[in-house]
């Protein structure tokens, strides 16, 4: 293969976002929806009680108005049905028999059930794979590379099947996880020498605390790029900027659906690279009304995989707000763009403000190294409504002293009012008080009785 050719795949990538993809998006959605009827028990029952004929969908309109939306609650609810039998219930919402997959992973379940990804090696290599290697082509990972995996391998899709799926790059895979932990993950990548670094950005900024600890220059660990994923963090322009500037390489973003961001200075958001596997749409997350997918347009990601077995979901959403852009990204890469705003689960509401986790990291990786960069919202009741003011716990910095703290706070909460749009009230945190996971990081402390 040509090495330095724009897209891993030269027949489908250049014609992403355009008329003559949408014809093919229509097709294959119309083969799906009789592939579903035909075949998955739930669906044949939906269609029928709907009245819905797969032959008469002719439109995305048709799609959007007579299919219903599938999200976690749906999932719960059947998982009640079937007496806690999660691969019955899987059983009745996939094409193929349970018996026919390959791998079975999850999303973390840090909200509840677990979310289950149902692989057959079609799914595995050809669907979720085969967007991972188009995302980390354009990133300029080559087969000459070593892919230190750090994400957790047990379960999560981020781990093994996204590790099995990019061996058709042919790039090595250094399988550490992180389950391993961080003097595991450090002596590895001291060994093996990895090139590529592939975990979440909580975790390579544990990794930049503990090389510190022990002497060490994160520079020094040799990686050419980060390609993080799994949580917000490589898009948030603070945090980013303090993983390139600690490890010395490009940072990438992936994730929250088929998208994978591009090499351009300024982050321009996660391209979409795979239109011809899966169907995007935006809804209204309160109303579930269809959003038009327009420059600065915001809403719910609604994700329908046209060419999966296991994985063959319909206007399914994994609970992520998104902001869409659509005009030609300056990279000159095609496929629209996406930017993850935060998660339904995690949205909280502030005197009528909506504020995201995100939004809270952003300001306060802006203080870093006045502050570590750590921090929990603290909350006293059940979300969403907050009762004003919302509670944030924060790390000062290690050599920050603290009879310089009053003014500092006062100084962040301006920042928190002025681009956050709320004040908090800051509760000071000791440097190394607030717990380091090499899972996703924490945001939440939750006082109140779940």
């Amino acid at each position: 293969m040509e090495k330095e050719r724009p897209y891993w795949n030269m027949e489908m990538e250049p014609i992403l976002n355009t008329p003559q993809m949408r014809e093919i998006q229509l097709a294959k959605l119309k083969k799906l929806l009789q592939r579903l009827y035909d075949n998955a028990p739930f669906y044949t029952r939906q269609f029928d009680e709907l009245g819905l004929k797969p032959e008469k969908i002719n439109s995305f309109e048709d799609f959007a108005r007579a299919v219903p939306l599938f999200d976690k609650e749906r999932l719960r609810a059947m998982v009640v049905e079937f007496g806690g039998d999660i691969l019955k219930v899987i059983d009745q919402i996939i094409p193929v028999s349970v018996d026919d997959l390959n791998i079975m992973a999850t999303t973390t379940g840090t909200t509840g059930v677990p979310t289950p990804y149902p692989m057959t090696r079609h799914d595995m290599e050809d669907v979720w794979g085969e967007a991972m290697v188009r995302g980390a082509w354009r990133a300029g990972v080559r087969s000459h590379d070593r892919v230190l995996f750090c994400f957790a391998l047990s379960m999560v899709i981020a781990g093994i099947p996204t590790m099995m799926g990019m061996h058709k790059l042919g790039a090595m895979a250094i399988p550490v996880g992180a389950e391993a932990g961080t003097d595991r993950i450090l002596l590895m990548q001291t060994l093996f020498r990895g090139t590529v670094y592939s975990g979440t950005p909580s975790l390579a900024e544990y990794l930049i605390e503990k090389c510190r600890e022990q002497g060490r220059d994160p520079k020094d660990l040799g990686f050419r790029m980060l390609m993080c994923g799994g949580e917000p963090g490589a898009g948030i322009p603070e945090v980013r900027e303090r993983l390139e500037s600690a490890y010395g390489c490009r940072v990438f973003d992936a994730g929250a659906g088929f998208g994978f961001s591009c090499d351009h200075e300024e982050y321009q958001g996660m391209h979409w690279t795979a239109d011809d596997l899966a169907y995007y749409e935006l809804v209204d997350p309160e109303t579930k009304e269809p959003i038009p997918l327009e420059d600065g347009a915001e809403g719910e990601a609604i994700f329908t995989v046209m060419e999966g077995e296991g994985m063959a979901w319909l206007r399914t959403s994994l609970g992520d707000v998104h902001q869409v852009f659509v005009s030609p990204c300056p990279c000159g890469r095609t496929g629209f763009r996406y930017k993850v705003v935060g998660r339904t689960d995690d949205m909280l509401k502030v005197k009528g403000v909506i504020v995201y986790p995100s939004m809270v990291e952003g300001v306060v990786s802006s203080f870093v190294p006045r502050v570590t960069g750590q921090f929990r919202i603290v909350l006293t009741e059940r979300p969403p409504r907050v009762v004003p003011p919302l509670k944030v716990k924060i790390e000062r910095g290690e050599d920050f002293p603290v009879e310089k703290l009053p003014e500092l706070e006062a100084e962040m909460k301006e920042a928190f009012h002025v681009k956050a749009k709320f004040t908090p009230e800051i509760v000071w945190a000791e440097p190394g008080e607030l717990e380091r996971s090499t899972y996703k990081g924490q945001v939440f402390e939750r006082l109140y009785e779940t």
